[in-house]
């Protein structure tokens, strides 16, 4: 699709007093500024406004409002459903927009919103602290927070959503506010967990806890063949574990990588991996059952930095490659479910691909389930990753996604995560039961506020009524 017709006159008064650049078609740099983490994102933005600065950000979504151009927000640019863009729309590009600060007397942070978990990580750890963010370092931190955000620490301290302290918000009549606890309340509420519907927001600031500079970590492949014991046996663990522990177990194919044996390539196996939040000696102890569930393919634990830890799976998802993921909640991971799992997992059209199980408990399920946007916390949350290179293979590998989840929902709470979102393929219907009823109609109240002319309407945005 091209680009929207944006007077050229009216963008070239946008770029006059910006800070950054204002992009558009016939620029040298258009291009490579529409270009996203997920090579199947293909979108043809009517301008880029890459700011440098809060103003620019005020004056983009003034611009946009006044030319009737639909905003959406790039901060990582690293969203699998790629909301960052819109074909005709205007983008306020946050990637500028990437300083830290820490008070470490207060514990909190301050990050500004085009900054990724590695840049956050890099400033807390210098304190030894960290904020519970997702587990792949070049993840922007905007959305991952604004769809809640889980990680290593969820079980011992909850999302990353769940630490946000205050967020300073452009909204759509180009104003900038900050929301808390205190002021802006009903906004602050929706930023938690409600996705990106309601604004720009160009800081965030969090709570952030001691870990670090070490961390024990369990990494560790079993044969596929194991995948019902071993899925079994990390789940009675995980009933009776520490908080410190937020397990992860995986279901794919062994790589075709120098770093695993030759004889296991191409294999069906099943990972787990945990961080432990805590005393790295108490981890090694506490982690150990994991390592010990059957002859392992490679057992890939040990002592490392925590920025380390949270680069672990950075190599599985290269920018340029294409990704469409779904998920669905689960209450209970019976034999059926893992039954289905191992299956599908082996029917995967491309070895790149996995499905993901997250053991959920903790902290993360002591918040009220209508304190903040992010109400749903199931037990369980499997992950469908689909992950592959060519381009000539996107139907294949979309259809098993898609047939590994409809396998899924007879099992499954009705709900999602949506920050592994498909693409949005269900609209309202996939909101209301990933939020629930009572968070969703809150959300549209919110949205009716703050943007009743739907002015931030990426694929996926909650959708204002008035």
């Amino acid at each position: 699709m091209p680009p929207a017709s944006v007077d050229a006159t009216a963008v070239e008064s946008l770029q006059r007093g910006f800070r950054g650049d204002v992009l558009h078609a016939a620029h040298d740099a258009y291009d490579d500024a529409r270009g996203v983490w997920n090579g199947m994102i293909d979108r043809r933005p009517g301008v880029i406004a890459r700011c440098a600065a809060v103003e620019d950000v005020i004056a983009a979504v003034d611009f946009a409002r006044n030319n009737g151009l639909v905003v959406t927000v790039r901060g990582g640019g690293h969203g699998v459903a790629g909301n960052a863009l819109s074909d005709g729309g205007l983008v306020l590009d946050l990637s500028l927009l990437r300083s830290v600060t820490v008070d470490p007397a207060r514990r909190t942070v301050r990050a500004e919103g085009g900054c990724t978990l590695g840049d956050l990580d890099r400033g807390t750890q210098e304190f030894g602290l960290a904020v519970p963010v997702g587990v792949v370092s070049e993840t922007g931190i905007a959305g991952l927070t604004l769809s809640g955000g889980i990680g290593w620490l969820r079980r011992k301290h909850g999302l990353a959503s769940d630490n946000l302290v205050s967020a300073d918000v452009v909204t759509a009549d180009g104003r900038l506010l900050t929301a808390d606890e205190t002021g802006n309340a009903d906004l602050f509420w929706a930023l938690r967990g409600g996705g990106g519907s309601f604004g720009a927001v160009t800081s965030f600031e969090y709570r952030a806890h001691p870990i670090g500079p070490e961390v024990m970590v369990c990494f560790t492949l079993y044969p596929g063949e194991l995948a019902a014991d071993v899925l079994g046996a990390c789940d009675e663990y995980t009933s009776g574990a520490p908080d410190e522990v937020s397990p992860l177990a995986f279901v794919g194919r062994v790589p075709h990588a120098e770093a695993f044996p030759r004889e296991s390539h191409g294999r069906p196996y099943v990972a787990v991996a945990a961080v432990y939040a805590g005393d790295p000696a108490e981890g090694a102890r506490v982690l150990a059952p994991l390592r010990a569930l059957g002859e392992p393919i490679m057992d890939l634990s040990g002592l490392m930095t925590y920025r380390e830890a949270q680069a672990l799976l950075d190599e599985d998802y290269p920018s340029g490659w294409r990704y469409y993921w779904k998920s669905v909640d689960l209450e209970v991971l019976g034999d059926d479910v893992i039954d289905v799992l191992a299956a599908r997992a082996g029917d995967a059209p491309s070895a790149h691909s996995t499905i993901d199980i997250w053991f959920h408990g903790g902290e993360m399920q002591r918040v009220d389930p209508a304190g903040t946007a992010f109400g749903e916390r199931p037990a369980y949350l499997i992950g469908v990753e689909a992950n592959w290179e060519e381009r000539g293979s996107d139907e294949e590998n979309v259809a098993w996604a898609r047939d590994t989840v409809a396998d899924l929902e007879p099992f499954g709470s009705g709900g999602g995560y949506l920050n592994f979102p498909g693409f949005f393929e269900e609209g309202e219907e996939q909101l209301r039961a990933s939020y629930g009823e009572r968070n969703f109609d809150r959300l549209v109240a919110v949205k009716n506020l703050v943007d009743p002319g739907n002015l931030f309407g990426s694929a996926g945005a909650i959708r204002a009524t008035v």
